[in-house]
C-alpha cells in the first residue's frame, strides 16, 4: 500500500535522475518542436515572414523578423541541447510574448494559446536552465 501511495502521491527528488530525465525530455521536446515546427518554416520563407511583420506595422520589420526567426530556430536548437539555455529561453520568451500579446492580441484565446504555452515553457526553462543533462552542465555552468 505504501508503494502505491508513493507512486500516486510521491514526487521525484528535484536533484535526482528521475526529475532531471523528465525535465530533459521536456526541454528537448520544447526546443525541437519550436525549431522544426515553427522556426525552420519561417527561415525557409524569411522574405514572406518579414513582409508579414511589415504589414503588421511593427517597427524595423527586418530586424524584428530575423530576431523572431533566430529565436525560434537557433534558440530552439540551443534549448534542445541545453547550451546557452537561459539566454535562448529569454529570447524565445520575448518572441512568444510578442506573438501572443501583439500579433494575436485581437484573436480568440485558441489562436494565441500555443504562443502562451511556449511562453510558459520558456519561463520554466529560464528558471531551471539546462538541468543536469544539458551541455551547459557539462561545461561547468551553473544549472
Amino acid at each position: 500500500m505504501n508503494r502505491l501511495k508513493s507512486c500516486l502521491f510521491g514526487a521525484c527528488d528535484p536533484a535526482g535522475n528521475c526529475a532531471q530525465i523528465g525535465y530533459t525530455l521536456f526541454r528537448v521536446f520544447i526546443g525541437l518542436a519550436m525549431a522544426f515546427g515553427h522556426g525552420l518554416g519561417k527561415m525557409k520563407g524569411a522574405e514572406g515572414f518579414i513582409e508579414n511583420v511589415a504589414k503588421m506595422g511593427l517597427p524595423m520589420p527586418t530586424l524584428l523578423g530575423w530576431s523572431a526567426i533566430l529565436a525560434e530556430f537557433v534558440g530552439g536548437l540551443l534549448i534542445a541541447i541545453g547550451l546557452l539555455t537561459r539566454p535562448a529561453a529569454v529570447f524565445l520568451g520575448i518572441t512568444m510574448a510578442v506573438a501572443a500579446f501583439v500579433v494575436h492580441a485581437p484573436d480568440a484565446f485558441s489562436k494565441k494559446e500555443m504562443a502562451l504555452l511556449y511562453l510558459a515553457s520558456s519561463i520554466v526553462i529560464l528558471a531551471f536552465g539546462a538541468g543536469k543533462f544539458g551541455v551547459d552542465s557539462l561545461l561547468g555552468k551553473k544549472r
